[in-house]
């Protein structure tokens, strides 16, 4: 007797019975990842919440940095059933500890490095922000694999804007002055000395500030096409104190247009990758230097094999930042020249090529741990 598939029954059981049978406990493990994961993006929302009602700071400050949640309620002025809901999820995902004895939440001072005290280079609650605001733009990101078409920073919503400020700047602080400047050659002695220098695609300002603060002898300019951002990055200025014009100032610019020339640095923090034509890009800031200047790219520590990435701790960050903010801003610059859109886990390998074909004759890795690396070229 034949099948409607012309096989014979014998013939289809030899062939199931070839099949290789479903492993249950791969299928078991895979769903603990994937509620893990679920988790982990509900817990994501409920950390931002705390960050910007205050909980984590009114704990940390707190003695001990114990509290009830009627405590809790009254320190941050919220609602005391929410607060302990809300704790009650901090203690379930491991941030807190809790004592049913005294029903008190916990916040460990070593958490309260990580999410409260801003003047800890371990500092991380802009990230959440970041990611929670860029995840507003899920409709924009889903077109854009549709069409291939991208859109522009300013379209994000604006917790994108403050949260990347927020996020970069723990990481700005602890190693700008102390490992990135002192890593590129003969530029710590310039900026001391007096620099001009040149801060391309600067945001909110926090890079161009921390430099500003720590080489009072350089002058610093901060180009962002932005309008809010380098609005924002003029009070922030004010607000610093002693950074007059003679030393500090703002303009909205793009890449390919900003002005001055004989500059004795120019940057790029986090934004190169996320340029249509990288080339162009390239050889302004080239023709913008001092014969004797340098370029300073701040790039994430990824590698040009994806191979070399998936066990980076970087790597899901990397390529889902890459497909909700950076192919979507090289995308929306109108022309977009190969090797473009580059995206945030570009590795070292291209970024040489793309300064050497613009002009740069030396083009090295100065830096690089887990989560950063600093390209210096010299014209």
């Amino acid at each position: 007797m034949k099948t409607d598939d012309g096989k014979s029954a014998d013939q289809n059981q030899q062939l199931q019975g070839k099949q290789d049978p479903m492993n249950e406990q791969k299928i078991g493990e895979f769903v603990s990842r994937v509620v893990s994961d679920l988790n982990a993006t509900a817990n994501c929302a409920l950390v931002f919440i705390g960050d910007k009602l205050g909980f984590y700071k009114a704990m940390m400050n707190s003695k001990d940095g114990t509290v009830t949640s009627q405590e809790l309620a009254t320190l941050t002025n919220t609602n005391e059933r929410f607060v302990r809901d809300w704790l009650a999820e901090q203690v379930c995902t491991g941030y807190m500890t809790y004592d049913s004895k005294t029903t008190k939440f916990t916040l460990p001072k070593e958490h309260a490095l990580v999410l409260a005290d801003e003047s800890s280079p371990a500092y991380m609650s802009g990230a959440f922000q970041l990611v929670l605001s860029a995840l507003k733009s899920e409709a924009k990101v889903t077109q854009a694999f549709r069409t291939g078409q991208g859109f522009g920073w300013s379209e994000h919503d604006p917790g994108v804007f403050e949260g990347q400020s927020r996020f970069s700047a723990t990481t700005y602080k602890a190693n700008l002055i102390n490992s990135w400047i002192p890593a590129l050659d003969g530029v710590e002695e310039k900026v001391k000395q007096g620099a001009k220098v040149a801060d391309v695609g600067c945001g909110y300002g926090i890079s161009t500030i921390i430099m500003a603060n720590a080489y009072p002898n350089s002058r610093f300019i901060g180009f962002d096409n932005h309008a809010p951002s380098i609005n924002y990055a003029r009070s922030k200025a004010k607000e610093e104190g002693g950074l007059g014009q003679d030393r500090i100032e703002f303009e909205v610019s793009s890449s390919t247009q900003f002005t001055g020339n004989n500059y004795d640095l120019i940057t790029f923090f986090d934004c190169f990758h996320d340029m249509g034509d990288p080339y162009s890009v390239a050889r302004y800031a080239k023709n913008a230097l001092k014969s004797d200047g340098t370029l300073m790219l701040v790039e994430m520590a990824s590698n040009d094999r994806l191979e070399d990435n998936i066990t980076s701790p970087i790597g899901t960050f990397g390529y889902a930042g890459n497909l909700f903010v950076c192919l979507p801003t090289s995308l929306s610059q109108g022309t977009v020249v190969d090797p473009a859109p580059l995206g945030g886990m570009v590795g070292l390998t291209k970024l040489e090529e793309i300064l050497t074909k613009s002009g740069f004759s030396k083009v090295r890795s100065a830096f690089k741990n887990e989560f950063n690396m600093i390209i210096e070229a010299k014209p």
